[in-house]
């Protein structure tokens, strides 16, 4: 935690009732990061001072460590995350990402975000969040699988259908969610499919996850280039991130008769002003792994992805990509958050001057979580939906939530992402309200 860690604010700063101060931006903590949103919203709702205290502070944070033995026979000890930030709107929904770049304050930024994102879209969950600190790129099948286990069974008593319900997120994936479920069924003596969702579909997965989280971003992208009176088909975008969000959301985006100029991954950029094939770009990826080297059109760098003149970018990578240093040089008229925290605090306030449209992380890439909790209802219930009516229900929440936040964002004259701040932080108080406190 760094020394000006929001959690360490005292008493005599909390957000005076009824007065808008600027946010304390800034391009480095995650947690402080986000926490500049929150303040921001908090203030703007005039939320009650106690409740404030509440929301800043998570409710659980967890260090593991997980010391499994290699194939080689040599012991190694990794370190394991898990941060509830709040579960008063039902149990902590978040995933679990293998990255050696991990960090607590990461954890708890993407703990609160899942809070506000679940209740952006108004579904019974709160926000939480895990990680290994972990390169998996070096680990073999069989000791991701020790380092799955092993963090699980360390958190066996918080993990729970109806306490915390982990997905997959950066690094990790399907398999990895059945060895979680599996390790938590052989403890639990239960079958225990709803305690992850994001499952593969033999065991109790839904129809439609996989595709949820960029399926999510072009619907929204499609309202928003309605809202905006752009026309869908001919709009050029550019997806940086060519995983599994950013590839679905640039072929369906294409589907829907948007020209998708470019992409990009960790290796690099590739643009075509006629438009690239997609489907010829996944299976280079496919047989390649990374973009590098795909004939499809002009290596570029991600740097330069994001200064192309575009109608739609779509940041689909890590957190903190447009910042300070670049925002001047964005030329979109939209940008769609893919990823959780593409965009700085900082870095909110040049893109608003620009008069770029900013569709936030919290509500862009909710349809993972919201698909999500289909899956996890369908457990409960044991019947399961066909794939038509996982996208039809999906559809419908995104477009209710995207005119949710954009109502928000008319009435009180702010970006859509302090909009779509405040409607989640109103809903999350409100429910602390109606509950109350326990002492």
């Amino acid at each position: 935690m760094t020394k000006n860690s929001p959690v360490d604010t005292v008493a005599s700063d909390v957000p005076v009732a009824g007065v808008a101060q600027e946010p304390n931006f800034g391009d480095d903590n995650p947690f402080e990061d986000m926490m500049a949103r929150f303040d921001h919203a908090a203030e703007l709702v005039s939320l009650d001072p106690g409740i404030y205290k509440v929301l800043r502070q998570p409710e659980k944070q967890i260090i593991v460590s997980i010391p499994i033995q290699l194939d080689t026979g040599d012991v190694e000890v990794f370190t394991g995350y898990r941060v509830i930030h709040n579960t008063s709107r039902g149990p902590g929904k978040g995933g679990i990402r293998f990255d050696p770049n991990v960090t607590i304050d990461e954890v708890k930024a993407l703990a609160a975000w899942m809070t506000w994102k679940c209740a952006v879209v108004n579904i019974p969950f709160g926000g939480a969040k895990g990680g290994v600190v972990c390169d998996p790129t070096k680990l073999s099948d069989a000791e991701l699988e020790r380092v799955t286990r092993r963090y699980t069974a360390a958190l066996i008593n918080v993990l729970g259908p109806e306490s915390d319900i982990p997905a997959p997120d950066v690094n990790t994936n399907e398999r990895v969610m059945a060895w979680i479920m599996d390790t938590y069924a052989m403890h639990k003596q239960s079958a225990s499919h709803g305690v992850v969702t994001g499952k593969p579909i033999e065991i109790g997965g839904s129809l439609g996850r996989r595709e949820a989280t960029g399926r999510g971003c072009m619907i929204v992208t499609k309202e928003a280039l309605k809202h905006l009176g752009l026309p869908v088909r001919g709009s050029r975008v550019a997806v940086q991130g060519f995983g599994n969000v950013g590839s679905v959301a640039a072929k369906l985006l294409g589907q829907e008769g948007l020209t998708v100029v470019a992409v990009s991954d960790a290796s690099t950029g590739v643009y075509n002003e006629n438009g690239i094939y997609i489907d010829e770009a996944l299976q280079w990826v496919r047989e390649n792994r990374y973009l590098d080297g795909y004939p499809g059109g002009d290596a570029i760098s991600n740097e330069e992805l994001l200064s192309l003149e575009l109608d739609v970018l779509l940041p689909a990578a890590v957190e903190n990509v447009i910042t300070r240093r670049n925002a001047a040089g964005i030329n979109t008229k939209v940008i769609c958050e893919g990823a959780n925290g593409p965009t700085t605090a900082a870095a909110d306030r040049i893109l608003e001057d620009k008069g770029v449209f900013v569709i936030p992380d919290i509500l862009a890439n909710a349809g993972g979580v919201t698909v999500s909790y289909f899956e996890w209802v369908q457990n409960r219930s044991g019947y399961f939906w066909d794939e038509k009516t996982v996208v039809d229900r999906l559809e419908a929440i995104t477009v209710r939530s995207f005119a949710d936040v954009l109502e928000v964002s008319k009435r009180h004259s702010v970006d859509m992402r302090t909009a779509a701040y405040m409607l989640s932080v109103e809903r999350v108080a409100a429910v602390h309200r109606i509950r109350g406190m326990y002492a």
